[in-house]
């Protein structure tokens, strides 16, 4: 079945909005005028609201994955000890990144799917014999579409030991969640450009607040295109210290500009709402779900059909609806399907992922499911309008 337009529910990138893409294809202006450093001095102060900080956002011309490797640079010295919470690919990323340099990396394994158990890291925490550094996690594990409870967790470690920095993975849910820095104890806090932000890739952010910014200036940890003192500096000046993405940064101005008119709390009720269609419409399928309701990613969820359904259905939404959904990572390869619901993303788009896998489901299962999962998602939706 021909599709004119394609749909793009990858867990990142998503689909960039028409707005912002026009912004993008305007006529290049050099990086050293007084033109773009009205846009950079716009798009990081405009982004505060996103990320909940009271500085000018840090913005790096580079993927997520340097904004999880800025971060780590920045805050720990040789030879620091750091705790990291693994609970899937991108927790295991920070790992890989610490192995790379001369820290002490503590590992705390979270079973892939599951959210963080409190008490068992507060017990874990605590029994480490050494002066922990900073504390790295994950808001949204991509992989797996675990929410961890951030609020709750910055607010004990700061409980534990007020000096230990709490450093969070936002790439995949900022933009479609209410976050504040000072209010759930961050000290720094990355996001990328493809996901909820609902750029292309390219571009990375650090938000930071007073106290991270200071230790920036004091760790000796070798670095260069990543030392955030650079960009810190240079955002006081309007400016950056290297040759930036030009155009993305002018697409990150109007992304804030669609955020600012739709207004930042009605997007993430409208991304929390496209979660919920979906999670209940799945289960009305027949479908188990990986993730626990409470740690749900209101940007991505991941569902668990039967091992014989999954390659089937990934391959028949894209070639017979022009759909685009992700499988698994890792060990849960074959296992498990993922389906992005952030950035610029409705219900109506849901609906009809929805509606073709209800199709699909039931030429696999030779029984018909149809309108199963999409009077669920009706059901939901009308609990909204």
């Amino acid at each position: 079945m021909y599709q004119y337009d394609s749909l793009l529910l990858a867990p990142g990138p998503t689909t960039v909005p028409r707005q912002i893409l026009e912004s993008m294809n305007q006529p290049m202006t050099g990086h050293r005028t007084s033109e773009f450093s009205q846009i950079i001095h716009n798009a990081s102060r405009d982004l505060q609201t996103i990320f909940g900080t009271d500085h000018p956002v840090a913005i790096l011309t580079s993927s997520g994955t340097s904004a999880l490797e800025a971060a780590m640079v920045n805050i720990t010295n040789p030879d620091d000890h750091i705790v990291i919470i693994v609970s899937g690919a991108f927790g295991d990323r920070f790992r890989k990144i610490a192995s790379a340099y001369p820290f002490n990396a503590h590992i705390f394994e979270v079973e892939w799917g599951n959210g963080i158990d409190l008490e068992a890291f507060e017990t874990y925490l605590k029994s480490l014999k050494v002066d922990v550094t900073a504390v790295f996690t994950q808001f949204c594990e991509t992989s797996t579409s675990v929410k961890h409870p951030i609020h709750e967790l910055g607010r004990m470690v700061h409980q534990i030991n007020p000096d230990i920095y709490f450093v969070v993975d936002g790439v995949s849910i900022i933009g479609a969640v209410d976050v504040d820095m000072e209010r759930d104890n961050i000290d720094v806090l990355v996001a990328g450009s493809q996901k909820a932000i609902m750029l292309p890739p390219g571009a990375a952010f650090v938000a930071y607040n007073d106290r991270a910014k200071t230790r920036f200036g004091e760790v000796t940890t070798s670095r260069f295109y990543l030392d955030l003192n650079k960009y810190i500096t240079s955002l006081q000046d309007d400016s950056t210290p290297f040759t930036p993405a030009v155009s993305l940064i002018r697409g990150i101005q109007t992304y804030c500009d669609l955020i600012s008119e739709e207004q930042f709390e009605n997007t993430i009720k409208r991304h929390e709402l496209c979660r919920n269609a979906v999670r209940e419409s799945i289960k009305a399928l027949d479908i188990d779900l990986l993730v626990e309701d409470q740690f749900a990613s209101p940007t991505v969820t991941a569902f668990v059909p039967k091992k014989e359904e999954v390659k089937k259905i990934k391959d028949e939404l894209l070639n017979r609806f022009n759909i685009t959904i992700a499988g698994g990572q890792q060990h849960l390869k074959g296992t498990i399907l993922r389906v992005g619901h952030m950035g610029q993303v409705s219900p109506n788009d849901m609906l009809q992922f929805i509606s073709a896998l209800e199709i699909i489901l039931s030429d696999i299962r030779g029984e018909s499911v149809l309108g199963k999962g999409v009077s669920k998602f009706q059901e939901v939706v009308n609990q909204y309008v």
